[in-house]
């Protein structure tokens, strides 16, 4: 059996180490445990695990690390690949394991970002670029929360914040076909 995910087809008896490892394109065996990811992460104190477990569990070879809150909280701010001795990107890392979990269909705890992420790709997509409205509509139906924030939203429009007609930049097709990965 193999796991298709978009960029890369890895036979499933291998080390998630080694998975992740491809996918990352990082040494995830240089991590030596030093803290300084997640001493710097500034989403550490809302997640289930922190950044430096999220690596020792990938190291196990632990699979559980693909349904931990921790990736999907992920910002991708960069702060722990700045204070990494090791050089170890750790979003990166992060990144290719939202891709793996979601091409094993884990549990995701954090579904309401999964549903951000694909929306916002999906405008992108479309449009060369997001468009803020229509792209928060479109979160608001996939999401079904569809009045939690609107007096901000409401405010934000009425500021000048949010344009109602989207602006297309040139080259929006070749945008889609990389998101595609055509």
């Amino acid at each position: 059996m193999q796991i298709m995910t978009d960029r890369l087809t890895i036979p499933e008896g291998r080390q998630l180490a080694d998975r992740i490892g491809d996918l990352s394109g990082q040494k995830i065996a240089s991590c030596y445990q030093c803290g300084e990811c997640t001493a710097g992460c500034p989403v550490a104190y809302t997640a289930d695990l922190m950044p430096n477990q999220v690596i020792r569990m990938v190291q196990l070879g632990q699979d559980s690390v693909l349904e931990s809150s921790m990736i999907w909280l992920c910002v991708g701010c960069e702060t722990c690949a700045t204070r990494c001795p090791r050089s170890v990107e750790l979003s990166k890392v992060m990144d290719a394991l939202r891709e793996t979990a979601v091409a094993r269909k884990s549990r995701v705890r954090e579904p309401a970002i999964l549903t951000f992420h694909k929306t916002f790709l999906k405008s992108v997509e479309r449009m060369g670029r997001t468009h803020e409205v229509s792209m928060l509509a479109e979160y608001k139906l996939r999401s079904r929360d569809l009045f939690s924030d609107i007096f901000l939203g409401m405010r934000m429009f009425l500021k000048g914040k949010l344009a109602l007609v989207p602006k297309f930049i040139k080259g929006k097709d070749e945008v889609g076909r990389i998101i595609r990965n055509e």
